[in-house]
């Protein structure tokens, strides 16, 4: 075990992969010389050479379309969205082409796309996005979001394994700020839900940057119980490990940094409300984002993002019900 960042464990895996498997690539913006916007790939291009670690044209369509070619014929390709905002410019290289092949074709498409996601740091509109839950919507692509490094890591290998395109959500907001034992070697994190803080009285649901806030924020929630559920995956959803909790604290609250409307929690309430409706002793409380563009100015992202305030308050009037 070895203590590393969150950006350090999905380079580790990066490295760990390359070093392993000799039909894995990255292509992306500046990923090679420069070592990535945010450094996860410093040092690559000299340790493993401009053939398997490729500067790209700023051209998402290209990056996603040339890595889905490179999959059918039985390589591994990792894209690098520079920001995860960016990737709606490759959208129908992933959704039509890459998450369709299987069922047109029957042909794997083991790509990995990442994406550097969410808000925190006075990006702007432009640089803050949460785009997975337009990924949930089209069938054919796998979506985790790791919370914690050993998550980063784990689930970046084994969404590389896996032999269908993954949208691997890793929050920028986590990169440096997040730390923790990390294994060494290869290994495979499952796609399921993991219980962050067991409790009895109420479950705050939540997955990336947004599960420390939710275990900050209750941490000391006058004298409550609250089980903190982190989902690491979104598809597949942990259906069972969901409707587990909910049987257990029978009160729920959905921390999603993403807009409200069709986000990511939607789709976990509409789960609870369909089959955990009985085991229910509360309305399901949301807490996510406005249906607005992020703002730079730091007040006024502090006032959209969901906070420790936000979330306690959502939690204390759930508890009081």
């Amino acid at each position: 075990m070895a203590v590393m960042t969150y950006l350090q464990a999905i380079s580790s895996a990066l490295r760990d992969e390359l070093r392993a498997d000799p039909r894995v690539l990255l292509m992306g913006e500046d990923i090679g010389v420069f070592g990535g916007a945010f450094k996860v790939t410093d040092g690559f291009a000299t340790e493993f050479g401009p053939d398997r670690v490729m500067d790209t044209p700023l051209a998402e369509s290209a990056i996603i379309g040339c890595a889905i070619g490179a999959a059918v014929v039985g390589m591994r390709p990792i894209c690098e969205m520079q920001f995860a905002d960016f990737i709606s410019c490759g959208f129908d290289q992933l959704v039509n082409v890459a998450g369709r092949m299987h069922y047109r074709q029957e042909l794997a498409v083991p790509i990995v796309v990442r994406l550097p996601s969410g808000g925190g740091f006075s990006g702007g509109p432009f640089h803050s996005q949460n785009p997975e839950a337009l990924f949930m919507h089209s069938p054919g692509i796998k979506v985790v979001a790791p919370s914690t490094a050993a998550d980063a890591k784990g689930l970046l290998h084994a969404a590389i394994h896996d032999p269908n395109p993954v949208c691997f959500m890793e929050h920028k907001h986590l990169y440096r700020r997040v730390k923790g034992e990390v294994p060494g070697g290869i290994y495979e994190t499952p796609f399921t839900a993991r219980i962050a803080r067991p409790g009895s009285d109420l479950v705050v649901i939540a997955y990336g940057a947004m599960v420390d806030v939710a275990l900050e924020a209750t941490e000391d929630l006058d004298g409550a119980s609250v089980e903190v559920l982190d989902l690491r995956s979104l598809v597949p959803l942990d259906e069972a490990a969901i409707l587990d909790s909910v049987a257990r604290c029978s009160k729920v609250v959905i921390v999603d940094e993403a807009n409200m409307t069709c986000a990511a929690g939607a789709q976990v309430a509409a789960l609870i409300a369909h089959r955990g409706f009985e085991d229910l002793d509360g309305p399901i409380v949301r807490v996510a984002t406005p249906d607005v563009p992020i703002p730079f100015s730091p007040p006024l992202e502090r006032a959209v993002l969901p906070g420790l305030e936000r979330v306690r308050e959502a939690c204390r009037e759930l508890l009081s019900y």
